[in-house]
């Protein structure tokens, strides 16, 4: 029995292969989208020292919410208390 002629069988299983099938696509889909980052190396001869290259102004996460840096208030209190 092939895959299709169980597809048409048991209908119920449809809508699972679909979402499994786009969850498999996404999935590859990023690993090579991250593949092509600055932070990521593939070629250790031509490139030995990447960390050099990269621009501190660009973020480089895939969300940056807040970029500027500011100090936690709480935190500040809690380093001076420990010091």
């Amino acid at each position: 029995m092939s895959f299709f002629q169980l597809l048409m069988k048991k209908k119920e299983l449809i809508p699972l292969v679909v979402f499994v099938s786009v969850a498999a696509g996404g999935a590859s889909s990023f690993a090579v989208y991250s593949l092509w980052k600055t932070d990521v190396i593939l070629d250790r001869k031509r490139n030995p020292e990447p960390w050099e290259t990269v621009d501190p102004t660009v973020p480089q996460k895939l969300i940056t919410i807040n970029q500027q840096w500011k100090p936690i208030e709480e935190l500040q209190k809690v380093q001076r208390v420990t010091k």
